[in-house]
């Protein structure tokens, strides 16, 4: 029987194309998100052995019954990629308490509910993945995301605790950690930047693309490259897999 993958956030950007890289590598693959069109196209891309499921990570109920509806229609699930997340950007001053908790609710509370709810299936079955997507912001600071930043280091440091804690009991967890990445966040960054200094779209675009080591922005398919690397290692445990844009460019891509 064929691995079965679970993959939150799934229905747009990295998500997306770490599903559609599972599913290419023959996995049975259940495409998680809250919105129902996204989930449902990205299955559809997937293939036949793709399952579309309406997910809010942040919430126990609702992690239970798509674990529990994944492993009646897939299997059990053998690889976790906890993908979904937010990120808002604020000065410090005016990052109220709501916004600090959702970062929290998603980027991590998410992570802990599906973890909690997979491991130990893998652990009975001396074999799993958890591959939790966190960001360059989960290693350094940066300015105006400090509710972000903070999210992503709390998730960083899940993985590399539960890593140390399964350990040799044929289960990895590890973190990937992508910089600013071709996705709606970048977008959605890029429209706040126009509307605040007058930049043209394009001009804030690079400008983001410019922070990253790099200076060029991650294409979804690296961070699906190298979830794929994970999932077929069993020695890679507790790393942070960095993702900077300092290796060269997929090919025919221009920016």
């Amino acid at each position: 029987m064929s691995r079965v993958a679970l993959v939150t956030g799934g229905g747009r950007g990295i998500g997306r194309a770490i599903a559609l890289r599972l599913a290419a590598d023959g996995l049975a693959v259940a495409v998680a998100a809250r919105t129902r069109e996204q989930v449902d196209d990205t299955a559809r891309a997937a293939g036949p052995r793709a399952l579309p499921l309406v997910l809010d990570v942040t919430d126990a109920v609702s992690v239970a019954d798509a674990v529990e509806r994944t492993a009646r229609e897939l299997g059990p699930i053998d690889v976790l990629v906890n993908n979904a997340g937010i990120a808002e950007s604020a000065p410090f001053a005016k990052t109220e308490p709501e916004l600090w908790d959702r970062h929290f609710a998603v980027n991590v509370r998410g992570p802990f509910l599906l973890t909690r709810a997979v491991l130990p299936g893998m652990l009975e079955r001396r074999w799993g993945r958890v591959i939790n997507v966190a960001s360059l912001a989960g290693l350094f600071g940066a300015p105006y995301v400090s509710a972000y930043t903070a999210s992503k280091h709390a998730l960083v440091g899940f993985t590399r605790a539960l890593a140390a804690e399964v350990s040799g009991k044929g289960v990895t967890v590890n973190a990937l950690c992508p910089g600013f990445t071709a996705t709606d966040i970048v977008w959605n960054g890029a429209r706040n930047i126009v509307a605040k200094t007058g930049k043209s779209f394009d001009d804030a675009v690079k400008a983001l693309a410019e922070m990253n080591p790099g200076r060029r922005l991650i294409e979804p398919d690296e961070v699906a490259d190298a979830a794929a690397r994970l999932v077929a290692q069993d020695t890679t445990n507790g790393e942070t897999v960095v993702l900077d844009g300092t290796a060269p460019a997929p090919k025919g891509v221009t920016r």
